[in-house]
């Protein structure tokens, strides 16, 4: 019997293949040192089963074994770590050491130097007799420098800073005033009351809102986006690299833009006092906030003000009056804003929305670049107020293209499957939680009981760990985590692909040259946008995510023997992984825990020793001492004061096969205190 999965290395010669078919770990398979087949962590591989055998540690208990026959694909196609040289060869040790050793670079001696970080291809995976080989790609700068790291994370996602001449020029020759022919057709809203909201250091401002009342006294929203199908017309230079790059990347003060400054920042930018060329969706709602008609519209706007969410927070929790004397013309819109966000909240929850207290942590960094502090990012009412009528537009916009069966690009967001219903269940449990079914509503339920308890982060954790990815599909397949049948990205073209495919849609229905007898063409061209846009988004937040670490491994570096208060917000059998209050999150491996023989559970996440107070669970707090940090890898180290805290390889605990050295481990805990798996308000929507 032949299985098909994935290998997952550990630097100690064994691993573990991870079938296709697998709910969970259980159903994981041991791969004994030296049956690997030759394969790679991450290689796709066929298995198949051996005798099982006593586990690597000595512990008592047997697990199934298996064997790697074939190597499918290869997984490790470029590997990035520290140059070594050796007499006249130049090796690369992989900074991952789920890798091989070393791999023997084949380039010109003088074109490396010993502690670079570098890139390369691989050309031969080697064997036993004979040493995997490569060639140099990049070069990043000084292995274990915070720089070098950011640029070869960039680098190993695919993530390119400069843009193709090509795709550059097209930006650079675009006029950054709007051309009086391009308003032909437009609807003229530049006496309108409209306005930006946005961080004060954003420069891509996509989305501005205005909000009147009616004759008959109703609400009329307008949510009025960049017109970027305008400029980037499709299969141009510009559109090819949009469509390559997908998203636009956001890590500390920096931004790697889907799209050139000179739009992104430029003619594309809402930016206040100046005419731009935008598509409106404007919706005339009721009191409740349902949307009793509404109307697309190619326009023109002029916005009023370049508002902040720090000067618009304060404008609405208390009394400034510089400021209000400043913003008086639009602070009563303001307030009607804050009630009319009220609103659609409160509907949103009616009808099942999750409200997830996940928290989001941003780094502070001085003028050179550096971090100088970690901090949790609040959200305030205006940030209520763009988030909820962002996602009213949003949700329009997808009902209006599923109805008119036009082709599109949507956001969705499935239930979760069976099997992580069932983890979740289990995991819940423990900490005194009946989940007696995965909708909306029990976790809801659920989310709302644990509210204010010391328990509520790790819960909050463990049910946003249970959810299914949000992703794009040309299917709607509606959106689990708002609960509604219709969801698409609107709002942000300047930084997002779909939504620019959406743009191009709308675009063609209103000027009338849509025809559904080109649904077919329109529709596999949406299909690809959707599966490239999912994978770059993927690839982005994992590089943000990678990234974020470094920066904080940085900071940290000058607080090292300073003790902190922190949240068990991850347990393994190689230690514990603790989230500090600012977001910082770091590891305790096994040798940082009290002496004593750990066994490890599961199923309520939890370590126990033989010792009475030597038992660690999810989610109870603890304090403790900042060991060493690492810029280079991202990795924290922490221990419980007065415990000696070597971070070196340790036995596993009980009931589990050895594990591999932590440093390998960080960054993958399995319940994270701020993962991105539910979409981000102003990056993700």
């Amino acid at each position: 019997m032949e299985l098909r999965g994935t290998y997952q290395a550990s630097s100690r010669g064994f691993g573990f293949f991870i079938p296709d078919n697998g709910a969970s770990r259980e159903d994981d398979w041991f791969v004994p040192p030296r049956q690997e087949g030759g394969a790679w962590n991450g290689d796709r591989v066929l298995a198949v089963p051996m005798v099982e055998s006593n586990l690597e540690d000595g512990s008592q208990g047997t697990r199934r074994t298996a064997a790697i026959v074939k190597i499918l694909e290869r997984s490790n196609r470029v590997v990035s770590g520290a140059i070594e040289k050796r007499g006249r060869e130049i090796w690369l040790r992989p900074g991952s050491d789920k890798l091989p050793h070393l791999i023997r670079v084949m380039c010109k001696n003088g074109a490396v130097h010993t502690g670079d970080k570098a890139a390369v291809g691989v050309i031969s995976y080697g064997n036993r007799k004979t040493p995997a080989l490569g060639s140099l790609r990049e070069v990043f700068g000084r292995d274990g420098t915070l720089q070098a790291a950011v640029e070869a994370i960039l680098y190993g996602y695919h993530i390119e800073r400069p843009f193709p001449p090509a795709a550059f020029t097209q930006a650079e020759r675009t006029p950054q005033t709007v051309d009086s022919a391009a308003l032909a057709g437009r609807t003229d809203l530049r006496d309108d009351t409209i306005i930006t909201i946005d961080g004060a250091s954003s420069k891509d401002l996509d989305d501005a809102v205005s909000l009147a009342r009616d004759s008959q006294g109703h609400w009329v929203l307008g949510v009025h986006i960049a017109d970027v199908s305008h400029y980037v017309t499709e299969n141009s230079p510009l559109d090819l690299e949009a469509w390559k790059r997908g998203t636009s990347v956001y890590f500390a003060d920096q931004v790697i833009p889907m799209l050139p400054p000179a739009l992104s920042n430029g003619i594309c930018s809402l930016n206040p006092n100046v005419d731009r060329l935008t598509l409106s969706c404007i919706m005339t709602m009721g009191e409740d906030g349902s949307v009793e008609n509404y109307r697309m519209i190619k326009s023109v706007i002029r916005s009023t003000e370049r508002m902040t969410y720090a000067d618009c927070n304060t404008l609405l929790g208390e009394t400034d009056q510089a400021l209000a004397k400043r913003y008086a013309d639009i602070l009563p819109m303001l307030r009607d804003m804050a009630r009319l966000a009220g609103v659609l909240e409160k509907r949103r929850r009616l009808r099942g929305a999750l409200d997830l207290d996940s928290r989001e942590c941003y780094v502070v960094c001085d003028a050179h670049g550096n971090p100088v502090d970690v901090l949790l990012r609040r959200s305030g009412i205006s940030e209520g107020i763009i988030e909820s009528f962002m996602l009213a537009a949003n949700e329009c916009v997808a009902e209006h293209l599923f109805h008119s069966h036009a082709p599109a690009v949507y956001r969705v967001h499935e239930k979760p499957s069976p099997d992580k219903a069932a983890a979740l269940k289990v995991m819940l449990a423990p900490l005194g939680y009946a989940l007696e079914d995965a909708d909306s509503f029990s976790l809801q339920k659920i989310l709302k009981k644990a509210a204010g308890t010391p328990q509520a982060a790790a819960v909050n954790m463990i049910v946003l760990r249970s959810l299914m990815k949000a992703r794009y599909d040309t299917e709607n397949l509606g959106h689990f985590g708002l609960a509604t049948r219709f969801y698409c990205h609107f709002t942000s073209p300047i930084r997002r692909y779909p939504d620019l495919m959406v743009h191009r849609m709308l675009t063609r229905m209103l000027d009338g040259t849509w025809q559904e007898s080109q649904n077919g063409k329109l529709t596999t061209v949406a299909g690809l946008a959707a599966k490239q846009s999912s994978d770059r988004e993927l690839a982005a937040m994992n590089a943000e995510r990678e990234i974020e670490k470094c920066y904080m491994a940085e900071y940290m570096r000058g607080h090292l023997g300073e003790t902190f208060e922190g949240t068990v917000s991850g347990v393994t059998r190689f230690g514990l992984f603790i989230l500090l209050a600012n977001g910082v999150e770091g590891l305790a491996s096994l040798s940082a825990l009290p002496d004593d023989h750990y066994e490890y559970n599961e199923s309520h996440m939890s370590l126990s020793g033989g010792h009475p107070d030597h038992t660690f669970t999810f989610g109870m707090p603890l304090t403790v001492l900042c060991a060493a940090a690492d810029p280079g890898s991202g990795q924290i180290d922490f221990t419980l004061p007065g415990e000696a805290g070597h971070p070196t390889s340790q036995p596993a605990a009980k009931g589990e096969p050895p594990a591999k050295p932590p440093h390998s481990h960080h960054g993958k805990s399995p319940a994270h205190g701020h993962s991105k798996r539910y979409p981000r308000l102003r990056r993700r929507k």
